[in-house]
């Protein structure tokens, strides 16, 4: 396949790439000043203002050994958080009736407006976890939610590669 350069923008030059370009955040850096829910704390790497980011925002999550969060939800964003250290255990539904588990290397998917609890479920360790949002806005909606005594535990089933 050739390609042909005409249709390209011009190039903008090394000073225009060396301030719109990539963008480190040291961990020492991240921004603690983020929508928070009890229980949790959050910390933003990747924003607008901090990276310059349109459409997605990450930062970090740390829970306490033996804490959980209040239940709420996001809005309307997609939520994707990574296990780095320790055991997540989330629960969600409409009365946090439903429960699964994550460990370090897992990925967890939260959809639009689902209520969740983020439980860490070691009684010694501290539950770290890279967090990903599909917008900028920090929308935290906390929720006045009486969980279930019993969730159901619910395992993932892969849609395209069922075994």
């Amino acid at each position: 396949m050739s390609h042909d350069p005409s249709h390209q923008p011009a190039a903008p030059g090394a000073d225009h790439w060396r301030d719109h370009g990539v963008k480190v955040i040291p961990s020492d850096s991240l921004d603690p000043n983020t929508a928070q829910t009890p229980g949790m704390n959050r910390a933003t790497a990747i924003n607008k203002a901090r990276a310059g980011a349109e459409k997605i925002w990450a930062g970090t999550v740390h829970i306490h050994p033996d804490a959980k969060t209040g239940a709420h939800h996001h809005g309307d964003l997609e939520s994707i958080i990574y296990v780095l250290k320790g055991r997540a255990r989330m629960r969600w539904g409409d009365n946090l009736e439903f429960t699964a588990e994550a460990g370090p290397g897992d990925f967890i998917y939260v959809p639009p407006f689902v209520p969740h609890q983020e439980i860490n479920a070691s009684a010694d360790e501290v539950l770290e976890c890279v967090l990903m949002r599909s917008g900028q806005e920090p929308v935290v909606v906390n929720l006045d939610i009486e969980p279930i005594e019993t969730p159901s535990e619910v395992k993932w089933i892969d849609p395209i590669h069922r075994s």
